[in-house]
């Protein structure tokens, strides 16, 4: 049993020694366009500085890595949570959609923070800048509710 129990931690060690080599495709950082949120409407700065600290870093083109991201698995999981959050919502790109599909996602955006669903529980963990307290809930949605009414528009 105990010849056993060790070859199976070597066996572990040497697996997750051996990820640590496995690349993994980050987020790319580009350069900001007028197709971005941000610009596209020319937000406020503090309207701006609450996005970015809230969104960016799984909605965007705009990632920045924590250290711990070049860690494996714990990078292959990021990655894959950033590659999931921007399929279903890129800021970076956001002026690029139709009206109907800005929209769609804003009226998505405010039901998200109405239900407390973003951030994810499991992003404020370790970014407890990026929580909305209830300050910052009322400017957010003020702000996208005023950006539906000029879209309908």
């Amino acid at each position: 049993m105990k010849k056993w129990l060790k070859l199976s931690l070597w066996i572990v060690l040497i697996v997750l020694v051996g990820i640590q080599f496995v690349p993994v495709q980050r987020n790319e950082i580009e350069p900001v366009t007028n197709a971005d949120f941000i610009e596209h409407y020319e937000s406020p700065i503090v309207i701006g500085n609450i996005i970015r600290a809230s969104c960016y870093d799984c909605h965007s083109n705009q990632t920045k890595y924590p250290w711990y991201s070049n860690v494996q698995p714990i990078g292959f999981h990021l990655q894959n949570h950033i590659s999931e959050g921007k399929s279903e919502l890129n800021l970076s790109e956001f002026g690029l959609l139709s009206n109907r599909m800005k929209r769609t996602k804003l009226k998505s955006i405010l039901s998200q923070i109405d239900n407390d669903k973003m951030p994810m529980p499991s992003y404020l963990f370790l970014h407890s800048e990026a929580k909305l307290d209830s300050l910052k809930k009322t400017l957010l949605v003020s702000y996208f509710d005023s950006i539906l009414v000029d879209i309908d528009r």
